[in-house]
């Protein structure tokens, strides 16, 4: 499979990542040995991304001549380990053409469930779909729902599956009562959407959820409750709603 990846053939990557979530890996450890406190993953950056290098087989350690120490652990595991550190896995660098890496937002997807991310790279813009009534009365709910600090929207285009509107909220707490209210108020909007308009939420305060990273930097809310006046104190926090309606 690995031999399959190429440039542009992200079905072939996204059943790698299957694989990966399923399989295991011989992580390569710079110092120590598996098991013991002072164990360290190697490292390696390509095009300013960090990289934790791995082989996929016995087979391939040997292969590769790596003649320290190495831990096997799932696939699962090791994206579990390396993403909050934005760190990657590269699979055999030792092979002809250098391997295969995998980014650290592919990793969180892993940890998620790939079918709960939309699969990268990501094409991001602002929605040019007019949906003046859906807006109208997102925002009228929003308002309505005390929970709701702001809103934001972007349009999708994952590299595979349907392209998408994201609606970002921004929330003052994460309360059961709040999370409820939240899910009401998008209910209550959604009828508005035109059949086969596929519509997801996405949590402001996720730090690594690509889509949350672009709408901070580059989209201003449509609905900002702080801007009408001031709200009171808030609670940090912030919920989102990954599978789309």
């Amino acid at each position: 499979m690995l031999r399959q990846v190429a440039p542009g053939r992200y079905d072939t990557y996204e059943a790698l990542l299957h694989a990966l979530a399923e399989g295991q890996v011989w992580m390569l450890l710079w110092h120590g040995q598996a098991g013991s406190p002072d164990a360290q993953y190697g490292n390696m950056e390509i095009e300013g991304l960090g990289y934790a290098p791995c082989v996929t087989s016995a087979q391939e350690l040997a292969a590769s001549g790596w003649n320290r120490g190495y831990e096997v652990i799932g696939g699962l595991d090791a994206a579990r380990a390396l993403y909050p550190d934005h760190y990657g896995l590269w699979l055999n660098p030792h092979a002809p053409g250098g391997g295969v890496g995998i980014p650290w937002l592919d990793l969180r997807r892993l940890t998620s469930g790939l079918d709960q991310q939309p699969a990268g790279p990501l094409r991001l813009t602002e929605p040019a779909i007019e949906l003046p009534q859906f807006y109208a009365l997102l925002t009228q709910n929003a308002h309505r729902t005390q929970a709701v600090r702001s809103l934001r929207r972007a349009w999708v285009q994952p590299a595979l599956g349907a392209p998408y509107l994201a609606i970002g909220l921004d929330v003052y707490d994460t309360s059961p009562a709040s999370v409820d209210a939240v899910r009401a108020m998008m209910r209550q909007s959604i009828g508005a959407v035109p059949e086969g308009l596929p519509v997801s939420t996405v949590a402001m305060s996720d730090v690594h959820d690509p889509v949350a990273m672009w709408l901070r930097a580059n989209a201003r809310p449509f609905y900002d409750r702080d801007a009408q006046a001031a709200p009171a104190a808030p609670v940090a926090g912030g919920y989102g709603y990954p599978a789309p309606y």
